[in-house]
């Protein structure tokens, strides 16, 4: 079939972020089905996509023509007629010849996100385009290029200068592009072009700006611009394109310039110029900086050899041990090096393990937290005697052919983690050390996803908040596996139901369906570094992320590897923070703990994990680990490395069986005696994938290498590898003296694992790290809860959750003080005795921010504490906190000590906040009136006001710290609660255990997790009582008849089923009712205990606020004569416990009791 008479040169994919609605398959396909041989790539200034566009043009038979958009500054020397358009750059587009253009383009781009000052558009200039000008073709950009920027403000003479400068800069090589979208700024320019190229003889070129894909897709598109800008689909002045920006068929552009055929064929005579496809690259190793007249491998085995004597004196040899011994000891441990090295050497790898080392060994020269090691190379010997990792390999059974496969070439990975606080000190010392021109982060894109996109869509349309809110809510939130908008409409029967109650929302779900996917916008990949050998803008485009100085790769992860750039992970690791705090905390207090000498058999820490009391350790505090630890009783290491490697979807269902043959329950099926070592640590049961591997090597003679290919054939599942490996285990189980039927069975049994096996080396480096958080929890708890607190300021669920821990294990918290808190959590010593509390964190109060915290403790540090709110605002001046800041310190209660009432401190806020301004500005002056900042004026006042009612008083306070700390609301309903039968859920355990099936339980509600099952909606409601938090599940039914009532900040009543699991508690609600009703509907009456000279007025306030109702009031008078007078009012009012609580509170009342 002949192909096309045009070719699309100027598209914009969604790599065009927020601008292009066209994905690189889609573009790719649309070619193929126009006939189009070729298709350019021109994005908005980035080459992001251009190695995926490359091989996805290859793969369909399309000729990729790569090429962008880039931003050419204006000369100063022109002048715009629109002032709006003043500063803005012109937009031509340039398209790659060869490699040297390639290489050229790749500059250009890199230049302009490098090279332009932060805030501008990423641009280059006229001189710098000239310089890398070589194998590149440049087209004119229409009315937004230069020429025709110029010609629509009536500049022709400089519109013609700079045609002539570009066609000198790109001799034969400089394009006059012709637009026809309907638009008016191409009509008014268009003949002028066509004179201005006819006279300078330059080719004209029919483009169309394609932005989105078949023309039906133009609403979507206008919506994703609006989207881009914050605009509204109905605003007037915002910008706009037309239907005509879609993908055009061949014949519509031959049609719609049948006047100027040349314009056509040259889209044809571009792309035979054309012939470069973005190139991919074996690995390119950078070199490590070597001593003069060693090599690289010389240099590694001279520090593995070293390094592994250090390893054997601190961890393997014993003081009684003889000199045999010891280098009995010592042989294995040899003989493995030896076989490493020499792997590493063959494959060339030498030096990516030493520049491993170098960042680590600085690392910890720096004092910088460093992880144990995470993934497989934890297998290596020669990564534990470099202290890459931590871990023994051969001691815990780790393989080396795991990481690095003699029998399969592939690139060495070492994750490292690092303290989080601190990893960016290690990433800028490899910058100083390779050059900061070798080194870049990786870009990572964000897509519009099901819920954004719904509620991205709505805002354009001006939907109503609350439904667009409702509709993004129907779709389930799993972060781990995102459900697609699509698969939430066929499986939510409510979306159908508002389709039908407006008719905006099909609009709405249709367009949301068409951008689901889109990108967004680009950032900084968390963990990502690339070394290279060279300045890596021969390699790759290079980008800047505005929110770091650091060069930023154009592609992303898996095109970066693609183009033979070798990934570093640099991870931050928030556990190593916490441990490196504690530590802190520890010392602080007098005590030294070294993690890495901690032992591994500490008793009191494998009683508290048998409890399930591993709330804050790190992988095992999820309530079904939990669960699971109190089922298995871990009494070793080696059971948390399995715990850890077990506790994941597939191999849970393992779970049981191991737990039943480690205690005794059930005999472990080891399959063949051989296999009894490899299977004794897991009870029989396949854990690991270095199990599926010593079992091949062990039964059927495989060498290690060749066992991780079988490893990697039964995961990928593909019937003709797996059929071949069959042969090959039966074959050689049978020459060791296995029957073949056996053979084929054990094949099988390890084949159906080997699906769910995990990297022991992975799972034993990270049970490492559970360990020491639990060590340090059953040890050493204050100190471990204060730093895990610390790094959780912004979780106010966490925080929550680990008040409730501590009220658990009998710490106390201690309420945020001015004067006592620091920045962080931190320990505090009563200064009666008793046992250490922890005090509340200031940055932990929201919305005030850790640099204004820390400046107000290090006033109070440097000149004592503060001796009052108007000291406070006198002494920090203006522009430290700020109104909302100081709000919620207030809230907080954290002036508390200094002025109880908290109503009257916030009153004052605006007033604070001017005697905070007027001291700063006359804080170096001396007045008339007297020295110092107050110029001898007396100090400012506070307004005498009551302060709030106790039950606004700690809503305020909860919205301020994310969680009642000093009371709780509920202690108000406490005589309805009783009434009613309520259970506390310090009680719920105590129920269980008696045989209760069934309980009344109330709370406020914290927070509610909506799920998704086939279509049936369910949630799990978090609240809160008194003596803790809880979950309650409402499934189906229960949910539907109360999803109305599950509202944070809600009060309510639940009738739910009750079972126990371990120590667990299990709650499924029946029913829910709103406890605030039920409570109201109980009070009959209250009766108030006052003195004589009590002032009434408040207490009369108060009940002709809540008006007429049915509630009886009793006054009880305490007389000095009489003794107690009883006296009723005639009247009735509306009564509720936060009335009782209001009242409770005034100044003279005794007692409040309900009648």
């Amino acid at each position: 079939m002949s192909h096309a008479n045009y070719i699309h040169l100027r598209v914009h994919t969604a790599y065009s972020l927020s601008e292009g609605a066209i994905k690189i398959d889609e573009l790719a396909d649309l070619c193929r089905a126009e006939c189009m041989p070729a298709v350019a790539m021109t994005d908005r200034n980035n080459l992001f996509g251009a190695l995926e566009f490359s091989a996805a043009c290859r793969k369909s038979g399309v000729q990729p023509i790569l090429g962008c958009e880039l931003a050419l500054r204006r000369k100063s020397s022109e002048k715009s007629r629109r002032q709006t358009r003043a500063e803005e750059p012109y937009w031509p587009a340039f398209l790659v010849q060869n490699e040297t253009g390639w290489r050229n383009l790749m500059a250009l781009s890199s230049i302009a996100h490098l090279q332009t000052p932060s805030g501008e558009t990423p641009q280059i200039d006229l001189d710098c385009l000239a310089a890398h000008s070589d194998g590149l073709l440049a087209l004119s950009g229409g009315p937004r290029g230069p020429l025709g920027a110029l010609l629509l403000q009536g500049q022709d003479d400089a519109a013609r200068e700079i045609s002539a400068r570009l066609a000198e800069i790109f001799p034969d090589r400089f394009y006059i592009e012709l637009m026809r979208h309907g638009m008016n700024d191409e009509a008014r320019i268009e003949a002028a072009l066509v004179d201005l190229a006819y006279a300078q003889g330059l080719p004209l070129l029919a483009t169309n700006d394609v932005y989105f894909g078949p023309r039906d897709k133009y609403q979507a598109h206008d919506a994703l611009m609006c989207i881009a800008e914050g605009a509204h689909i109905d605003d007037q002045e915002r910008t706009r394109l037309t239907p005509d920006h879609c993908f055009r068929p061949a014949e519509d552009m031959c049609e719609l310039f049948a006047d100027l055929p040349e314009a056509v064929d040259n889209t044809l005579t571009v792309a035979r110029r054309c012939a470069f496809m973005a190139p991919e690259h074996a690995p390119i190793l950078p070199a490590f900086p070597m001593a003069d007249g060693m090599s690289e491998a010389d240099a590694l085995r001279a520090q593995a050899e070293d390094g592994l004597d250090r390893r054997l004196e601190r961890n393997v040899y014993k003081a009684e041990m003889s000199g045999e011994e010891r280098e009995a000891a010592a042989k294995p441990y040899r003989q493995r090096l030896d076989f490493e090295l020499g792997v590493i050497t063959d494959m060339k790898y030498p030096g990516y393990f030493l520049i491993v080392a170098e960042f680590i060994h600085w690392a910890k020269s720096e004092n910088i937290p460093v992880g144990p090691g995470r993934g497989s190379g934890a297998g290596s010997v020669v990564a534990w005697a470099l202290t890459i990792t931590d871990l023994d390999p051969l001691r815990f059974g780790l393989l080396f052919e795991r990481f690095l496969n003699p029998e399969r070439v592939s690139m060495p990975d070492f994750d490292i983690d690092f303290c989080q606080e601190r990893r960016d000190r290690v990433i800028e010392h490899v910058c100083e050390k390779y050059g900061r021109e070798r080194v870049a982060q990786i870009i990572t894109f964000g897509k519009l996803q099901a819920r954004a996109v719904i509620r991205d869509v709505g805002r354009v349309m001006d939907l109503p908040y609350r439904q667009v809110d409702r509709l993004s809510k129907l779709v389930p939130y799993n972060p781990a596996k995102p459900v697609s908008l699509k698969q939430a409409i066929d499986s939510e029967p409510q979306f159908e139901v508002m389709k039908k109650e407006d008719a905006a929302v099909p609009r709405l779900l249709d367009i949301a369906l068409q951008l689901e996917g889109l990108y967004r916008h680009a950032s900084t990949h968390a963990a990502g570094v690339v070394i290279g050998d060279r300045p890596l803008h021969e390699l790759v485009p290079l980008y800047r992320d505005p929110r770091s100085e650091m060069p930023v790769t154009q592609y992303s992860m898996k095109y970066v590897e693609r183009a033979g750039l070798v990934k570093f992970d640099f991870l931050g690791l928030k556990t190593l923070s916490v441990l490196e705090y504690a530590c802190r905390l520890l010392q602080e207090g007098g005590t030294v703990l070294e993690l890495d000498t901690l032992p591994l058999d500490d008793g009191p820490t494998y009683e508290m994990l048998g409890h399930g009391a591993s709330m804050g350790v790190f992988q095992l505090e999820s309530s079904g680990m939990r669960d699971v630890l109190r089922g298995m009783r871990p009494d070793t290491f080696e059971d948390i490395i399995a715990l850890v490697a077990l506790y994941r979807p597939g191999p849970m269902g393992n779970i049981p069986k191991f737990i039943a043959c480690k205690h005794g329950e059930e005999e472990p099926d080891y399959m063949h005696d051989s296999l009894v070592e490899i299977l004794r640590e897991t009870y029989g049961v396949i854990v690991y994938q270095e199990q599926v591997m010593q079992i091949a090597q062990v039964l059927a003679g495989y060498s290690l290498g060749a066992a991780d290919l079988l490893r990697r054939a039964m995961g990928k599942k593909i019937k003709s590898e797996m059929d071949a490996q069959r042969e090959t285990f039966v074959n050689g189980a049978v020459e060791k003296g296995v029957a073949k039927a056996q053979a084929s069975q054990i094949f099988e049994l390890v084949a159906r694992f080997a699906d769910y096996g995990f990297n022991k080396s992975h799972a034993a480096a990270y049970a490492l790290v559970a360990y020491q958080t639990a060590y340090f929890k059953a040890n050493h708890a204050v100190e471990f809860m204060a730093a895990s607190m610390s790094f959780e300021l912004r979780d106010t669920d966490k925080l929550a959750a680990f008040r409730q821990e501590l009220e658990r294990i009998g710490i106390s918290l201690l309420a945020p003080d001015i004067n006592a808190s620091g920045v962080n959590f931190t320990v505090e010593l009563p200064a009666q005795g008793g046992s250490p509390a922890i005090r509340y964190a200031l940055a932990a109060i929201r919305n005030v921010g850790d640099g204004a915290m820390r400046a107000v403790v290090a006033e109070r540090q440097a000149n004592g504490p503060y001796e009052s709110v108007i000291d406070f605002a006198t002494r920090l001046g203006a522009g430290v906190v700020n109104k909302r800041q100081l709000e919620n310190l207030v809230r907080a209660g954290a002036f508390d000590m200094l002025e109880p009432s908290r109503r009257k401190l916030f009153e004052a806020v605006e007033m604070l906040l001017r005697h905070a301004e007027s001291a700063e500005r006359n804080s170096d002056q001396d007045s008339l009136f007297g020295a110092g900042p107050n110029m001898g004026m007396p100090e400012p006042t506070l307004a005498d006001v009551a302060d709030w009612p106790p039950l606004e008083r700690l809503n305020y306070e909860q919205e301020a710290i994310g969680f009642y700390l000093s009371a709780h609301p509920l202690e108000a309903y406490d005589t309805v609660l009783k009434a009613l039968r309520v259970t506390a859920c310090a009680q719920f355990l105590e129920r269980a255990d008696e045989g209760k099936t069934s309980i009344n339980v109330a709370g406020v509600v914290l927070n509610v997790q909506e799920r998704d099952s086939n279509g049936r909606r369910f949630a799990f409601v978090q609240l809160s009582d008194p003596s803790g938090s809880f979950e309650v599940a409402f499934f189906y039914e229960a949910y539907g008849d109360a999803r109305e009532l599950l509202e944070p900040g809600r009060f309510l009543l639940v009738r739910a089923n009750i079972r126990a699991e371990g120590e667990m508690i299990k709650l499924t609600a029946q029913s829910a009712d709103d406890l605030e009703l039920q409570a109201v509907g109980r009070m009959k009456g209250l009766e108030i205990h006052f003195c004589e000279s009590a002032p009434l007025a408040p207490l009369r306030s108060i009940l002709q606020r809540q008006g007429a109702g049915a509630g009886r009031i009793v006054f009880l008078v305490k007389t000095p004569g009489r003794g107690d007078v009883e006296m009723g009012l005639s009247e009735r009012y509306a009564l509720s416990p936060a009335v009782r609580a209001e009242i409770g509170a005034l100044d003279g009342i005794l007692a409040v009791r309900d009648l």
